[in-house]
């Protein structure tokens, strides 16, 4: 290590930029697969961001509800960072360039999402809040002059001195391998989502930096917990699906089975705006009994207005959502678990940071509320970025070196194997005997995606219990 080593963030989601720039004046390497924002999911989040910003709504009531939505499973300390810290990261953001859809009186507009006692959601461009919190997040990037980006690069190891994490290994688009040298190495490389049969992610969220902390033997935490959003189109036969927001239901938009009866009548006292893990394992079950609908015609022609994005993928698909009930599948969508961190964003590995979704600090639970994936990757991203720019880079002579290297990946039909098994499974309804298949269809398999499913599986055939999105029907 000598004084020009920078810090290392690993992902160009909200999280690794958010880190990065928050990071400032401490020179940063933005290392990531796709140039941009291609490749990152926060692009593709079409719910907004809580924050109790509006007269009456507080902080206490947003973690209230955080809490509940998590089955009380969360780390409540942390979910007060978060809650306390939301209405900053908004104004945050809206100095970034982050235009937040408002009231004709110029106010901020607040949507109802599902778990929410009362709307507290701020969006921007209706149904397209990922897509422009990332492009304000990259064009202030790139405008940053301690921020250097070198993307089209696979972080596959950690370079290690006296067991602290000092560097990465990369392999570069023609197979070039490459060690570089950081004072700090930060994962912010997303989700699980990729690894299952059917997801809302790209496929690139496939937990390719929790299995390199794996590798590497850094703490994970509550693997257990995968979150099936409810509302993806269906579309047969693809991987990554497009997601049909939940602000559609805070809309008016119902559930309903394929004799068009109201799915969530019944079963929850917020009906169709229920906790994501309630109204995914209804929606599971609709379509193995023949099929699930979202009734979103309530909207009408104000629909390519407020929901482009929903709009645009149905008509692409045939489907006119203002007339036709859209069809559905719950989709894997937001991972709870991941590397076990400190709320400011320390592994157990000395040197080894995490942020967002690859990260696990406890402040979602066993179950995300929905729209605090973002506020996430924005609070805690700005958290560890101050840390970060405190790190002093000591020159460093000597010392034992090692480089650890996360295991080769699956062939292609290996790993749409795994996928299946994950999906059959972990999915929203668990059986003993599902996850001991899937352990043992795992065993078999030599690569890095197999060994951590191997793990998820391993952590969810471990609780015996049911508990927010782990649920066990037997």
């Amino acid at each position: 290590m000598n004084t020009a080593d920078p810090i290392l963030v690993v992902g160009g989601g909200i999280a690794g930029l958010t880190t990065a720039l928050a990071a400032a004046p401490a020179p940063v390497l933005l290392l990531t697969r796709a140039p941009g924002a291609r490749g990152a999911a926060s692009a593709m989040a079409q719910g907004g961001i809580a924050a109790a910003i509006d007269p009456g709504d507080t902080a206490q009531a947003h973690a209230h509800d955080t809490c509940v939505a998590g089955s009380f499973h969360n780390d409540a300390a942390i979910v007060d960072l978060l809650t306390t810290c939301a209405a900053d990261a908004v104004q945050w953001l809206q100095e970034i360039g982050v235009a937040f859809d408002r009231e004709p009186d110029g106010s901020l507009q607040f949507g109802r999402e599902g778990g929410h006692d009362r709307p507290r959601i701020v969006h921007a461009g209706g149904d397209a809040t990922g897509a422009k919190v990332m492009e304000a997040l990259v064009a202030t990037a790139r405008a940053a002059g301690h921020i250097t980006r070198r993307a089209g690069v696979e972080v596959d190891g950690l370079v290690l001195r006296d067991g602290r994490a000092c560097g990465v290994c990369l392999t570069e688009a023609d197979g070039t391998r490459t060690v570089v040298h950081g004072r700090a190495v930060v994962l912010a490389t997303g989700g699980i989502g990729g690894l299952f049969a059917q997801t809302s992610n790209p496929a690139d969220a496939d937990g390719s930096g929790l299995a390199l902390a794996q590798a590497a033997g850094a703490a994970l935490r509550d693997l257990e917990f995968v979150q099936f959003h409810p509302t993806a189109l269906a579309l047969p036969g693809l991987h990554s699906l497009p997601l049909v927001t939940e602000a559609l239901r805070g809309a008016g938009a119902t559930l309903r089975d394929s004799k068009g009866r109201a799915l969530m009548a019944g079963v929850h006292p917020l009906g169709d705006l229920a906790p994501r893990d309630i109204v995914a394992r209804q929606v599971w079950q609709a379509c193995r009994d023949g099929g699930a609908l979202l009734d979103a015609a309530v909207v009408g022609a104000d629909f390519p207005r407020k929901f482009p994005t929903v709009f645009h993928a149905c008509m692409d698909h045939g489907i006119d959502p203002r007339v036709q009930p859209i069809p559905v599948t719950p989709a894997a969508h937001f991972h709870m678990g991941g590397i076990a961190v400190d709320a400011d964003g320390r592994s157990s590995l000395p040197g080894l940071y995490a942020v967002g979704e690859v990260a696990c600090n406890g402040v979602h639970g066993a179950n995300r509320l929905a729209s605090n994936s973002l506020l996430e990757g924005v609070v805690f991203g700005r958290r560890l970025g101050a840390l970060l720019r405190g790190l002093s880079a000591e020159a460093v002579d000597g010392g034992h070196y090692r480089l650890l290297h996360r295991p080769p990946a699956l062939a292609d039909a290996e790993l749409v194997a795994v996928r299946t098994w994950l999906m059959q499974a972990m999915g929203p309804l668990r059986t003993e005997s599902g996850l001991r298949e899937g352990l043992q269809a795992c065993a078999g398999l030599q690569g890095w995606q197999a060994t951590l499913a191997t793990a998820l599986l391993d952590a969810a055939w471990k609780r015996k219990d049911s508990l927010g999105a782990h649920f066990r029907v037997d």
